[in-house]
């Protein structure tokens, strides 16, 4: 079995590690990289779903990359336009080259003798395993299971006669035309899929146990169609990219803090679109907008298939599957011949990889994150974490060029291993993204860093305050313990 070295080894090559990839060969054309992929395409979550709609639930202005402009004025792109962005990123800046498909990372330990990472990965076609080392090691995995979904236990669930599909493994060519469809869910998943399926379907019903706020969008931006007439695309693409990211903090910032006032404007917009006569009971969440997600639905296409008459929505709870369909706590029963479980997702850290610091298992629920891109206490590791409450890709880039930095650093101290230690203290029993209230990140607690009582080891999902500190601060700051080469012990020299 031969060891193969990067000096930079990234762990994924969806829209996380290709930036980080992109943004490193950019930097540090002469750098040795490599990417592990377990998937046999670029793209991750990207590639992987492919059920009827998949799009983006962020604008693309500041979903896209700050160094590759979203060229288009769509806000909303769909999965395989996404898809073809990374793959061309990938490309345009040789990332593409470096990338080493079918291998799943099993396991990774940190020597602090060798000063560096040993990564042992699965060739999953033949069952061979291989072998990495590497300086610095980058976590782009993303934060759910990707074999598989969650989907609760339903009872009588074998009792159905029609097809039970989870969104996350769609199948190739499925076929849903003129069928009653039931969608199980009510987050952005559920929202895509009941009005792309809508016209071809015989009827689509939402069933959701409680509502979500859900906003229109307008599908296509038009100041940016109309900047570009008159200003160079660079130049749009800055104003409409800032003016994203304000216009959505502002919408996050204004949740936590006067959350009755955005309820009631959020309802005011759901009631426009929909009606009068509409029961607005299934658009009226238990929750304050923000505690989860909001759904984006370009151009309201949601509230559009209700008017139609072609899907409805139901707010109830599943009492068990029958033969023909499903039956509810209220005694109502849905028929269907297909039903979507758009239940969520598993919550997987490091992408099920043991992580091991000198041989020690290492359990990163047992410690803090450090400034949102390190784990406390271990070396030279950099956890690639997007945001929740905007666009993921926003914290992808400022990740990337704090890396960039800290690499430039490190070459001019004469440093080699970087380690954020808590001195003070400040580690709690939080965790780092309980903030949000879904299904997924509350089931998977466990599993994740611990919030510290202040920053750095604090998770503030800030946008500014990030870039401030990423861009900005000092590298060395107290918290983060440079170490330097270590020199091979001297071998006695006997008469």
């Amino acid at each position: 079995m031969t060891t193969q070295h990067a000096e930079v080894l990234i762990i994924g090559a969806g829209i996380s590690g290709i930036g980080i990839a992109s943004r490193l060969r950019r930097e540090f054309p002469e750098r040795d990289i490599a990417i592990l992929e377990r998937r046999r395409n670029i793209g991750g979550t990207w590639d992987l779903f492919r059920y009827p709609g998949i799009r983006s639930d962020s604008d693309m202005f500041t979903f896209g990359y700050e160094f590759k402009p979203w060229d288009e004025t769509k806000v909303l792109a769909d999965g395989p336009a996404i898809r073809n962005y990374v793959t061309t990123t990938a490309r345009e800046n040789g990332v593409d080259q470096l990338i080493h498909h079918g291998l799943k990372v099993i396991d990774s330990d940190w020597s602090s003798a060798d000063q560096r990472w040993t990564v042992t990965a699965l060739r999953e076609e033949t069952g061979d395993i291989e072998t990495w080392t590497c300086t610095y090691l980058v976590i782009a995995t993303g934060y759910y299971n990707y074999d598989a979904g969650h989907t609760p236990e339903f009872a009588g669930i074998e009792d159905f006669a029609g097809s039970v599909i989870h969104p996350q493994h769609w199948p190739e060519d499925f076929d849903h035309t003129g069928k009653k469809v039931v969608v199980i869910g009510s987050g952005a998943t559920a929202v895509t899929l009941v009005p792309s399926m809508a016209d071809t379907v015989e009827h689509i019903t939402m069933l959701q146990r409680s509502p979500s706020y859900i906003l229109p969008v307008p599908s296509v931006d038009k100041i940016t169609a109309a900047q570009r007439r008159f200003l160079p695309r660079a130049v749009s693409h800055r104003m409409t990219r800032t003016r994203n990211i304000a216009m959505w903090r502002a919408m996050y910032g204004g949740s936590r803090k006067y959350p009755k006032q955005v309820r009631a404007m959020i309802a005011a917009i759901t009631r426009r679109q929909l009606g009068e006569d509409f029961d607005m009971s299934h658009f009226t969440p238990k929750y304050d907008p923000w505690d989860q997600r909001l759904c984006a639905v370009p151009d309201g296409d949601l509230f559009k298939a209700l008017r139609s008459g072609k899907a409805s929505i139901v707010t109830d709870r599943i009492e068990r599957f029958t033969e023909n369909g499903i039956l509810l706590t209220s005694g109502r029963e849905l028929e269907a011949d297909v039903i979507i479980t758009a239940t969520g997702l598993e919550l997987q850290m490091l992408g099920g990889a043991t992580l091991r610091v000198d041989g020690k298992v290492h359990d990163i629920a047992d410690g803090c994150v450090y400034k949102g891109v390190m784990l406390q206490d271990v070396p030279n590791l950099l956890w690639v974490l997007g945001y929740t409450n905007i666009s993921w890709t926003l914290k992808v880039d400022i990740a990337g060029a704090w890396l960039v930095r800290l690499l430039q650093h490190m070459d001019a101290t004469g440093h080699a291993v970087a380690v954020p230690v808590d001195r003070s203290g400040l580690g709690t029993a939080g965790a780092a993204i309980d903030e949000m209230s879904s299904g997924y990140i509350q089931r998977g607690l466990g599993m994740v860093p611990r919030q510290g009582k202040d920053f750095p080891w604090r998770l503030v999902m800030d946008y500014k305050h990030d870039r401030q500190v990423l861009l900005n601060d000092p590298i060395e700051d107290g918290v983060l313990s440079l170490q330097p080469v270590r020199q091979p012990v001297a071998q006695a020299v006997h008469p």
